[in-house]
């Protein structure tokens, strides 16, 4: 019997040298695989989405300036500061005080906010702060705290120009009232992107690149010249202080281009300080607030007489004796005055005058008048929310209708809209279309009426501002004035008018023979015994005009021995001075 011997090891060497092959085999495999994963894809976005990022590039929002290029709103750089509340947390104790301290907040304030958002990834510190401001925090080093470029708005005019101007919003930089509002795609441009590496701690570390450049916004030049807005600005708010008045406003208006050289508005407000702002003096009154203008229309009654051939700048009105009764109402003058030319109606401001002439008009052409002046009508100038007023067109025109219309009752109308109406009789019955804008050449013009007409009624109120006038105290040494005042019964809520609140009003232009400006003035409800237009509207429309006039350098057509009104000093302003 042969035996076989078998070897136990045999079996065992085999799996021996397996696993020393495995053994050996694995450092190779895994440097093998290693050296695939550096040219990874996958590897390479993964970090790149933790430390890549797009920042955006903040566009600068164009200059708004006045006519002669002085910046009315400009934009400046400020950083804003944020964080991420989940890296911040990892600060230390004493990191977080220099945080607050640094920032102007107690500490217990920091950790409240902090607890608030510490699942979130993102909040804002502190706002729109200085550059140097928000550099030294950032210089602090603390995890999760980083600065966004940002611009801000500045206005340099503050309250003079506030309401025209307007503001944009804090957050965005995007208009928000104003002209900011109304030309906000112009101004606004067009935000660029930078790719940048940032830290654990969101501090940026490397600048990669630009994919976008910012596009910064267009400019805009306004028609207003800043040194006729500062006078204006100035007579009106004394004006409002001095007869404790609720509100005001002045227009100024160039007759040859149409374009407005002034419009303020009391109470106003700083853009610069958003704690003063309230509703109420956000309103531009000169073209949202709507008013009966009162005997400020007599005039183009009066026009429209002669247009009708039916009187002459020499008819005669008998206004004996010194009222006259419309079917249940009758209407009343300051005195007898017996009887009366156009021009006398015009310069004592006659009601029983106006109103006869006016029943002996067709109303319908009376009110095609006011409507081809505008008064009621839209001004196309684009201000945001513009009021448009109200011209009533009644199928049948009862007698009291038609005397009341006539001498500015029954529709309302803006500031604007009024000054636009006077430019026409400034502009030998040539309408031109206004504009907030700058524009050369001037804006299409439109006649109206017959000049010979127009030149008339104008001489007929320069005597409303002579000796004998409703309007003496608009008289501006120099130059020739014609105007009309306006004294006018606010209305009551509970409706009809109200016996004791009143508008002043006073609408004129200067130099008579050819008009260059128009000014309209408004103060609303004044309150320490004077509320005639004469007395409160006509002095302002003096110190205003006169001012304009002297700035704009027109030459004196008049040798007056009136004298210079109290305030109508030509100082020059430099921008931010109020």
């Amino acid at each position: 019997m042969v035996i076989k011997t078998v070897h136990p090891t045999s079996g065992a060497n085999w799996r021996f040298f397996l696993v020393v092959l495995i053994v050996l085999a694995l450092p190779i495999i895994i440097l093998i695989k290693i050296a695939s994963l550096q040219g990874s894809d996958f590897l390479r976005t993964q970090g790149d989405s933790r430390a890549l990022r797009s920042q955006v590039i903040p566009a600068y929002r164009g200059i708004i300036s006045d006519r002669h290029g002085v910046p009315l709103a400009v934009s400046t750089p400020v950083s804003t500061l944020t964080a991420d509340p989940q890296l911040l947390l990892s600060a230390n104790a004493n990191q977080l005080l220099l945080l607050a301290e640094a920032l102007g907040k107690s500490p217990e304030r920091l950790q409240q906010k902090l607890n608030t958002y510490r699942k979130k990834s993102f909040m804002y510190l502190s706002r729109q702060l200085p550059v140097e401001e928000a550099d030294k925090v950032l210089d602090l080093r603390i995890p999760g705290v980083n600065a966004v470029q940002e611009y801000k708005r500045f206005y340099p005019a503050g309250e003079v120009t506030a309401q025209l101007v307007g503001l944009t919003s804090k957050e965005q930089d995007r208009g928000q009232e104003g002209l900011e509002l109304a030309y906000n795609a112009w101004l606004s441009g067009e935000s660029g992107l930078r790719r940048v590496l940032q830290d654990k701690s969101g501090h940026v570390i490397e600048e990669l690149g630009v994919d976008r450049d910012a596009r910064r916004g267009k400019p805009l030049s306004l028609s207003i010249d800043l040194r006729i807005q500062y006078a204006a600005y100035r007579a009106l708010k004394n004006a409002v202080y001095e007869h404790d008045a609720q509100a005001g406003s002045v227009v100024v208006l160039d007759v040859k281009s149409g374009e407005v050289l002034a419009m303020v508005n009391q109470p106003s407000f700083n853009p610069n300080d958003r704690s003063t702002v309230t509703p109420n003096v956000l309103r531009n009154r000169a073209m949202l607030d709507l008013i009966e203008p009162g005997s400020t229309v007599k005039p183009f009654t009066i026009s429209t007489s002669l247009q009708s051939g039916i009187f002459n700048e020499h008819s005669n009105i008998d206004t004996s004796p010194g009222y006259i009764k419309v079917d249940y109402k009758t209407f009343t003058d300051a005195s007898d005055y017996g009887v009366l030319n156009l021009t006398e109606v015009l310069s004592k401001s006659s009601q029983v005058g106006t109103i006869k002439v006016a029943l002996k008009l067709d109303p319908r052409l009376t009110r095609g008048v006011f409507e081809k002046l505008g008064l009621g009508q839209s001004t196309g100038s684009g201000f945001p929310a513009e009021a448009v007023g109200n011209l009533p067109t009644f199928r049948i025109w009862d007698p009291i209708s038609q005397a009341t219309f006539a001498f500015g009752y029954g529709f309302s109308v803006t500031s604007l809209q009024l000054a636009r109406a006077y430019s026409v009789l400034a502009n030998d019955g040539m309408r031109r279309e206004i504009s907030l804008i700058a524009n050369d050449p001037p804006l299409r013009a439109e006649k109206l009426f017959n000049p010979a007409d127009v030149r008339a009624v104008r001489a007929m109120l320069e005597s409303a501002v002579g000796h004998d006038g409703t309007g003496q105290k608009a008289s501006i040494s120099g130059y020739s004035v014609a105007g009309k005042t306006g004294t006018l019964h606010k209305t009551r809520e509970s409706g009809g008018y109200a016996n004791n609140r009143y508008t002043a009003t006073f609408a004129g232009m200067a130099p008579v023979k050819s008009p260059r400006i128009v000014t309209v003035v408004v103060i609303d409800e004044p309150s320490r015994g004077k509320y005639f237009g004469g007395h409160v509207a006509a002095p302002v429309f003096a110190e205003v005009t006169g001012n304009a006039l002297r700035l704009m350098r027109v030459t004196p057509d008049s040798v007056s021995t009136t004298p210079i009104l109290s305030g109508t000093k030509i100082n020059y302003f430099s921008a931010g001075e109020s």
